[in-house]
């Protein structure tokens, strides 16, 4: 199955360790959509994904890449570690997101602890079973 994904990258200004601030990604929020449109997927933090038949799971990375638009956020092999509900996510095992689209961190600098960037993006999620 292949979803269109529309949302952002969210993050957060946090110092590091010789105390600097800047951005540090916390968590995508997107909206995938399938072929004809319709909502059938939200995509937020773990990174996880919910169906809207109420199937879920929650992902980790394998592998990544560069994307192939530039000033864009890597294209990623995610295996499924857990997964609740029955439906359409219940028997996925891996996601893979391509064709990425921005979602970089802000191009501002950040200048307070915990303040809140996001950045616009898209790609396609294909789920595997």
């Amino acid at each position: 199955m292949t979803l269109v994904a529309s949302g952002v990258q969210t993050y957060s200004c946090e110092f590091d360790a010789q105390h600097h601030l800047g951005w540090v990604f916390r968590s995508p929020q997107a909206t995938l959509f399938d072929m004809s449109g319709r909502a059938a997927v939200r995509h937020g933090a773990g990174p996880s994904w919910e169906a809207e038949d109420g199937s879920r799971i929650v992902g980790r990375v394998l592998a990544q890449r560069p994307s192939e638009t530039s000033a864009s956020i890597p294209q990623l092999l995610l295996e499924a570690h857990s997964t609740s509900g029955i439906g359409t996510l219940s028997a996925v095992r891996y996601v893979q997101r391509v064709h990425t689209v921005g979602g970089l961190m802000p191009a501002a600098p950040c200048s307070t602890e915990h303040e809140i960037g996001s950045s616009p993006y898209l790609a396609d999620y294909v789920f595997y079973r």
